[in-house]
């Protein structure tokens, strides 16, 4: 079970950020304090440790740089850090000013178990305002000795360094020094393109107002333009204040998403930890495929050298996840965030649809309403686009189509959703049309026996489309499609003459769970109204169900679609994660654990009821994510390879040959399968 449970498992790597407490010019005491922090790191299962610039030194001593007797007890500093570090997990990042070739550099120096791996010299020397680093720097980006001799070691010296991981190939380190990554061109920028995954920042950086967030967005923008890792770490306590001031920020960025930040002017000195998902950025760079055009364009002057070491990191304790995993990837968690998504959906879907409308030169659409969460969003959308076109809404034809298994529920939702919004309804009784092609085909219901088989569904939905279509015809409309994304993966709907078709689609790029927090926001924010709310919050509370088998008599559908194809949180948290990231099945349930796994635990979206709010253990989600992976990759890609126009609308979220997805309608599904057994099964 622990091996499962390792982050090294799934490539993830656990990075530190540090800003210790420092005496102004006292080498001694910050390399004490430096190992204490890194010692802490370490037995949090830290791999690399991140310290600001000039840690050992102090940042802002002026002229005391150039005295022999400071730089010589920095070099029995560093002797000193190499000596104790033999003893440490983790590769340690260290700031210091060091002598090569004559000059005097600001280093990053790398450490690793005794032996220094290599030093990175700053590039870009701020010398404005209140930093004069040319006075006493040479810069790193000009003729540099290729190695450095420092405290009885020798390693690679220079900005054109690579540091691999050769027990973890796709740990791939670079470091650069504050004002490096404030330049136009970044040394990182080359060390990404040349194939570093985590790029590092040891920065001083006094504070003045407002600066936090100019960091906070060079780090985020920096990170997403390389797809890679950003840490960054910059000076705190300890620090002169003789004329500036400091507040030891320190943050930790992976493709432009923040996963840990330090308390600014905290009264200890800050130590934040995440875990890097390694193979999410490497995932990411096959994709964008202009990543690569740009290192074929912008090719290094000079190659970059590489140097190898054994991480040697722990491979089996259950080392926790030091990231947050949200468990509706498709959702926000926070209301800002979330009020904003609903809106640029609708406006999306909306959008999509209108210009159709425009283009055809079509005034009205016809649709279908079951009362459920699909339809009710579709015709919500069609309400939006009407209004924004200008046109009344008595030109949505809307119809609810009831047959065998309606419930009076659905149906009295589906009149009330209806008059609410003020379009044309009206009630076609399907059961009629349904019998008569049961009794064509002679199915054994025509008889009066009981067989509420696939072909008694399925007469269902293909008469509901068929009518769809030609009250399409008759009134010189368009059929306005609702199946969502969701259904699409699991290849829950009813190909050609079913749900599976239509004229458009405003659904089918958006997810299950997105579709019921897009109606409840909608409701809660009383979009359309007050009268719309009671009914759209009942359509919420109405279990999921097809419809399309008799019930007992008792309450509730005789159908409820999670039964058959699993909860739609689970499901939709394994789509994203296979078809954005293309992650194995192994490591969705890692992280569906860690998501699901303790509903106390974490952030869930807004008004997200008590009731639903559900864990799920590792057993339960192995289960359904071997029907994800049997239904979506090897029984409905055909369905997806014939799908109608309608627009993308979040990211990793169309299935359409057109969009984000591309496979063949023949694939074996053995190999998705056989990794499955990875995931351990419980014990007895």
């Amino acid at each position: 079970m622990t091996a499962f449970h390792n982050i090294h498992a799934h490539g993830f790597v656990r990075a530190a950020a540090c800003a210790p407490r420092l005496r102004v010019a006292d080498p001694a005491f910050n390399a004490g304090e430096t190992l204490a922090m890194a010692r802490r790191a370490a037995e949090a299962g830290a791999s690399l440790v991140l310290f600001p610039e000039l840690g050992l030194s102090a940042y802002a001593i002026d002229d005391l740089l150039q005295q022999s007797a400071l730089l010589e007890a920095v070099e029995q500093a560093v002797a000193g850090l190499l000596d104790a570090s033999r003893e440490l997990a983790p590769v340690l990042f260290v700031g210091a000013p060091v002598r090569a070739g004559g000059r005097l550099y600001n280093t990053a120096l790398a450490i690793h178990r005794g032996r220094l791996l290599a030093a990175f010299p700053k590039s870009y020397l701020p010398s404005y305002r209140e930093f004069y680093e040319k006075r006493h720097f040479a810069t790193g980006a000009g003729s540099v000795p290729p190695t450095l001799r420092l405290a009885g070691q020798e390693a690679p010296f220079g900005t054109d360094i690579l540091l691999r991981a050769q027990d973890l190939p796709d740990l791939v380190i670079h470091a650069e020094i504050c004002e490096d990554v404030w330049a136009p061109v970044p040394p990182s920028t080359a060390a990404a393109l040349a194939g570093a995954t985590v790029l590092l920042n040891l920065s001083a950086s006094n504070v003045t107002v407002g600066k936090s967030a100019y960091r906070h967005a060079l780090c985020q923008v920096h990170s997403a333009r390389c797809i890679a890792a950003y840490l960054y770490s910059a000076a705190g306590q300890g620090e002169s204040t003789t004329d500036l001031a400091w507040d030891g920020q320190a943050m930790i960025y992976e493709n432009g998403a923040l996963l840990a930040e330090a308390e600014r002017f905290a009264a200890e000195p800050p130590l934040i930890l995440a875990d890097l998902d390694l193979e999410r950025i490497q995932q990411e760079r096959l994709r964008q495929t202009s990543f690569g055009d740009a290192a074929d364009f912008h090719p290094p002057k000079r190659p970059f050298r590489e140097v190898s070491f054994t991480l040697a990191a722990d491979r089996e304790s259950d080392l926790g996840l030091k990231r947050e995993v949200p468990r509706f990837p498709f959702v926000p968690d926070d209301d800002a965030r979330l009020s904003e998504l609903c809106y640029e959906a609708y406006n999306i879907q909306s959008h999509g649809l209108r210009q159709r409308l425009e283009a055809t030169g079509i005034k009205r659409i016809v649709i279908g309403v079951s009362g459920g969460l699909d339809s009710t969003q579709a015709l919500l959308v069609a309400a939006h686009a009407f209004d924004r076109l200008g046109r009344p809404r008595s030109d949505i034809l809307a119809y609810t189509l009831p047959a065998f298994a309606t419930s009076d529920r659905t149906k009295a939702n589906a009149w009330k959703l209806m008059r609410a919004l003020g379009v044309t309804a009206a009630e076609i009784d399907m059961t009629p049309a349904c019998m008569q092609m049961l009794r064509d085909i002679g199915h054994p219901f025509a008889e009066g026996k009981p067989v509420h088989d696939i072909t008694f569904e399925n007469v269902q939905a293909g008469a509901r489309s068929s009518a769809l279509f030609r009250l399409a015809n008759q009134h010189d409309a368009i059929v306005l499609g609702t199946g969502d994304l969701s259904e699409l993966a699991l290849g829950w709907a009813t190909y050609g003459v079913g749900d599976h078709m239509s004229h458009y689609n405003v659904n089918g790029s958006v997810p299950k769970t997105l579709i019921q927090h897009l109606i409840r926001w909608v409701a809660e924010e009383e979009v359309f109204g007050t009268a719309a709310k009671p009914v759209l919050l009942d359509i919420l509370a109405t279990e999921i169900s097809p419809e399309l088998v008799p019930g007992d008599g008792t309450d509730g559908p005789a159908q409820k679609t999670e039964d058959f194809v699993g909860p739609y949180a689970l499901q939709d948290f394994t789509l994203f994660h296979v078809t954005r990231h293309g992650f194995r099945p192994s490591k969705v349930a890692f992280l569906a654990w860690h998501a699901w796994h303790d509903a106390a635990a974490g952030a869930w979206p807004p008004h997200t009821p008590p009731e639903k709010r559900l864990a799920y253990d590792l057993p339960t989600i192995a289960k359904w994510l071997r029907v994800f992976v049997r239904r979506f990759f090897a029984t409905s890609q055909f369905k997806r390879s014939a799908l109608p126009n309608g627009p993308k609308v979040s990211s990793g979220g169309s299935l359409s040959p057109r969009g984000d997805w591309r496979a063949p309608s023949d694939a074996s599904a053995e190999t998705w399968l056989a990794e499955l057994a990875r995931i351990p099964a419980p014990p007895g």
